[in-house]
């Protein structure tokens, strides 16, 4: 990341916002235990997918209380379009078990608490905190705030934890939840990961990445070339085929 935001992080997340006014969790959900449930399961899986099965889970099960006496092989048949469902349904029926048993059957509202809970993490925790309950302990960084993040100038790290650490360093506690969705929504519709649209953002000007982002805060592809080299460096390695003995040829008998 050669060049420097021409904006402050605050200033830069004024114009989005602006550019975003509706930026909001794009996760369908009634009360801060859907919520919690939805975003476990949106790990690794679209905020679409995840819309499209909860209705049937949370008509089931509604609450902490009725999904704690479920087994996971009922929520499996509700949530198998997802990746990972055999797992999530283990954790969704372990944390309603957990929040029954520990917390009255209602989501706690402290980042410890829910961080003990079986499949969350802090980027959840942060989720339900700072959308629940109006306070975030930092600032959710999945991939699109990750991206967005290193093109915008506001972190050189790869890490998530890190660029967390710097985002808040950044932006002003009362912006951290509103900053995660705006960056969300922004990645969504214009700053996409391939072919993003610079000319349609609103601060082309301010982005150090501008016009030139398409290779900023992405994966680089991976090489094939230690592959090949380890096929040549096994096929070096196999014995080589033993030789066939000479045939040994009798001299003929001289008559004497």
């Amino acid at each position: 990341m050669a060049k420097k935001p021409s904006e402050s992080p605050v200033t830069m997340l004024g114009k989005l916002r602006a550019q975003h006014p509706d930026a909001h969790c794009e996760l369908d959900h009634d009360g801060p235990f859907q919520l919690l449930c939805a975003t476990v399961m949106s790990a690794q899986t679209t905020d679409v997918a995840v819309n499209a099965i909860t209705p049937a889970l949370f008509a089931r099960f509604p609450d902490a209380r009725s999904m704690a006496k479920a087994e996971p092989r009922e929520l499996e048949d509700l949530i198998n379009r997802i990746g990972m469902f055999r797992q999530k349904s283990k954790n969704l029926v372990g944390l309603a078990q957990k929040l029954v048993a520990e917390h009255g059957g209602k989501v706690p509202d402290r980042l410890d608490a829910l961080v003990a809970l079986p499949g969350v993490g802090r980027k959840t925790a942060n989720v339900v905190l700072g959308v629940a309950f109006g306070k975030p302990e930092g600032v959710v960084v999945d991939t699109h705030v990750q991206r967005l993040s290193q093109r915008l100038g506001w972190t050189k790290e790869q890490e998530p934890v890190k660029i967390e650490q710097d985002l808040v360093r950044a932006l002003p506690r009362d912006q951290w939840d509103i900053a995660s969705h705006t960056l969300i929504f922004h990645g969504r519709r214009v700053c996409f990961a391939r072919k993003p649209n610079c000319e349609g953002c609103s601060v082309k000007a301010e982005c150090p990445s501008a016009f030139e982002a398409e290779l900023v805060g992405r994966k680089p592809a991976r090489s094939r070339a230690p592959a090949v080299q380890a096929a040549k460096t096994t096929a070096s390695k196999k014995p080589a085929a033993p030789k066939k003995a000479a045939k040994r040829v009798k001299a003929p008998r001289v008559k004497g």
